[in-house]
């Protein structure tokens, strides 16, 4: 009888260890993003198992520290079905550093853990898949401003599943740092205050699973070879997040920068759209708001409601409807200056009002009788 090895279980060590210098060779390229600055990381050996640390010595006593986490969720089968994982990073830092920031703090520091189904089966090797991801991680954490300080890789065999031969999740934490004078509670937003939208083009990393379903009944298994304006439809679909934190850290100033804004609030559209996320971020102040000039929704998100016949209550409650991140500010042209230096579509959109309801002007396209939509 032959005896069992790790590999024969589906572990391919050799495999494993090179997908680790692969992302950890990447991480050292983004700790420049924090160099003379707090989380300037610090490396005291020299091989990718060494320690690395950063130095928070000396820190104000107004000084505090977090850590979000979250995840990509099931926007990786979209990069399975075409092959295609070199922006899934920006999904992921978006969904923790943009998170970071609603309460006024700097994300500084990120952590992940890649599990993957396998790094190879047979003589075949997906360490070119991981050279993919590892290319957004790079790219994303200079958006963000940030540095990464592992990448973590674990073959879980068919505990991971997916579309394809090489599947995998893929989640983060981020430590922030925040002064107490700078944090956003809520109990700051003013009635009048305007509403600058900051616009996002794709579904960032919320509500896939119903757009999924959508095209699945629409087009089959294989609907990610169809094509919409001359794209595949997983292509459009895969369009990676935006990430605004590092615009929205320059307007507020960060943890000891110069503010180059006055913000009261800032809402980051994810899971519960629009009227979850900024209800959430208004009840303390126990007002409300209208959206009289949202953006629109991606010609996608437009396509999903139409071939899922998804109403346009429901279209606002799951997807972000063309604003990716909304900033409540009594100075809307310093916070729209910022998003412009960053290369971020911006406008007012709309403002805090004393009625503790939100009302949008409807931008989807299932009620031609419903012009506004009230939450």
């Amino acid at each position: 009888m032959t005896g069992f090895n790790y590999k024969s279980s589906g572990v391919n060590i050799e495999l494993g260890d090179d997908a680790s210098k692969v992302l950890y060779e990447a991480a050292k390229l983004t700790w420049r993003n924090r160099r003379g600055r707090l989380g300037e990381v610090v490396e005291i050996f020299e091989d990718f198992s060494g320690l690395r640390a950063i130095n928070v010595g000396g820190l104000p006593n107004d000084a505090y520290m977090n850590i979000n986490f979250d995840g990509v969720g099931t926007k990786m089968e979209l990069a399975e079905r075409i092959a295609k994982h070199d922006t899934i990073a920006y999904d992921l830092f978006a969904m923790v550093c943009d998170d970071a920031v609603v309460r006024g703090a700097e994300p500084v520091i990120v952590g992940s853990i890649l599990d993957v189904k396998s790094l190879g089966e047979k003589d075949k090797s997906y360490i070119d898949f991981v050279k993919q991801l590892a290319i957004g991680y790079i790219n994303a954490a200079k958006d963000a401003n940030v540095a990464i300080v592992n990448g973590e890789v674990a073959e879980l065999g068919v505990r991971v599943n997916g579309y394809g031969p090489f599947n995998y999740n893929w989640g983060a934490g981020v430590v922030w740092f925040a002064r107490k004078s700078r944090m956003l509670t809520g109990y700051e937003i003013k009635e009048d205050d305007k509403l600058v939208g900051l616009r996002e083009n794709g579904f960032r990393s919320n509500g896939l699973s119903l757009v999924r379903r959508i095209m699945k009944a629409t087009h089959g298994e294989e609907w990610h070879k169809e094509t919409y304006n001359g794209k595949s439809l997983a292509e459009l679909a895969l369009h990676p997040s935006r990430i605004y934190s590092g615009a929205v850290v320059d307007m507020f100033g960060g943890f000891d920068g110069e503010p180059k804004s006055k913000i009261h609030g800032v809402v980051h559209i994810t899971g519960g759209g629009i009227p979850g996320k900024l209800g959430r971020v208004l009840k303390p102040s126990k007002l409300g708001a209208i959206i009289d000039n949202p953006f629109e929704p991606c010609d996608l998100m437009k396509d999903c409601q139409e071939k899922g016949n998804v109403a346009d209550v429901e279209a606002y409650k799951t997807w972000n409807m063309g604003q990716g991140m909304i900033i409540i500010t009594p100075n809307p042209d310093e916070v729209i200056s910022v998003a412009e230096q960053h290369g971020i579509e911006s406008r007012v959109i709309g403002e805090v009002t004393k009625e503790p309801t939100i009302r949008i002007r409807n931008k989807g396209i299932n009620s031609d009788k419903q012009k506004e939509i009230i939450f």
